[in-house]
C-alpha cells in the first residue's frame, strides 16, 4: 500500500488513480473501490479528502481547468499589444486542447461519468466564466489602445468564448479536417474583423 508523504500527496494519489480508472473505462464508469485499489489507499483515506465520488470527479475537472487557465494566462503575459494577447489566447486554446495527451484528458474529463457528477454544470460554468473574464480583460485593453475599436468587452468575450468552444468541440469530437493552426487562423480572422481590427492580410481591394 502506498504511503504518501503528506495529505496533499495522498489527495494527488487518489486523483491520479481516478483519472487512470476513467481512462481504462473510456470514461463510462468508475467506482470508489476501483480508485482506491489503483491508488493503494484505504476508504478512510478517500473520505479524508472527498465527500463522495462526485466531489472527486469535480476536483479532477477543476484541477485540469485551472491548469489550462494558468497556461493560457502565462502565454499572454509578455504580449505587448491587445491584438497579440488575443491571438496568443486563441492559439493557446486550440493548440493546448488538440495535442495529446491533453486532448485525451479533455475527453475523459467531460465524459458521461464526469458529466453525471452532481455540480458538474456549475463547475463547467465557472470555468467558462473565468475564460470570459480573461478575454474581456484583453478586449478592454484593446478598446483603450484603439486596436479593437468596435469591441464591447463583456458581450464580445462571451461570443468569442462561444466561437472557441465550438471550434474546440469539433477538434475534440470529430476527425480533424484542418490543423489547429489553420483553425486558429480562421477563428482569429473572424474575431479581428468583428472587433474592427485589421486582419493583417494583404489588401485585395481599393486602398
Amino acid at each position: 500500500m502506498a504511503v504518501p508523504d503528506d495529505q496533499d500527496d495522498e489527495r494527488e494519489l487518489i486523483m491520479d488513480a481516478a483519472y487512470r480508472c476513467l481512462l481504462a473505462s473510456g470514461g463510462v464508469s468508475v467506482s470508489i473501490t476501483d480508485i482506491l485499489h489503483a491508488a493503494g489507499l484505504s476508504t478512510r483515506a478517500f473520505y479524508r479528502h472527498f465527500a463522495s465520488k462526485d466531489s472527486l470527479l469535480l476536483a479532477l475537472f477543476r484541477r485540469d481547468c485551472e491548469r489550462v487557465t494558468a497556461e493560457l494566462t502565462a502565454s499572454i503575459a509578455t504580449a505587448t499589444t491587445a491584438r497579440e494577447a488575443l491571438r496568443r489566447w486563441i492559439d493557446g486554446v486550440l493548440h493546448l486542447m488538440s495535442a495529446e495527451p491533453r486532448r485525451r484528458r479533455a475527453l475523459i474529463l467531460s465524459s458521461e461519468e464526469t458529466r453525471r457528477a452532481r455540480g458538474f454544470a456549475a463547475e463547467r460554468e465557472r470555468f467558462q466564466t473565468d475564460q470570459e473574464a480573461a478575454l474581456a480583460a484583453i478586449l478592454r485593453r484593446g478598446v483603450e489602445d484603439g486596436s479593437f475599436p468596435w469591441a464591447d468587452a463583456r458581450a464580445d468575450a462571451e461570443q468569442i468564448q462561444a466561437v472557441l468552444g465550438r471550434a474546440l468541440d469539433r477538434q475534440l469530437l470529430c476527425p480533424p479536417v484542418e490543423r489547429p493552426t489553420e483553425t486558429a487562423d480562421r477563428v482569429a480572422d473572424f474575431v479581428f474583423r468583428a472587433l474592427g481590427a485589421s486582419t493583417g492580410r494583404p489588401a485585395t481591394g481599393v486602398s
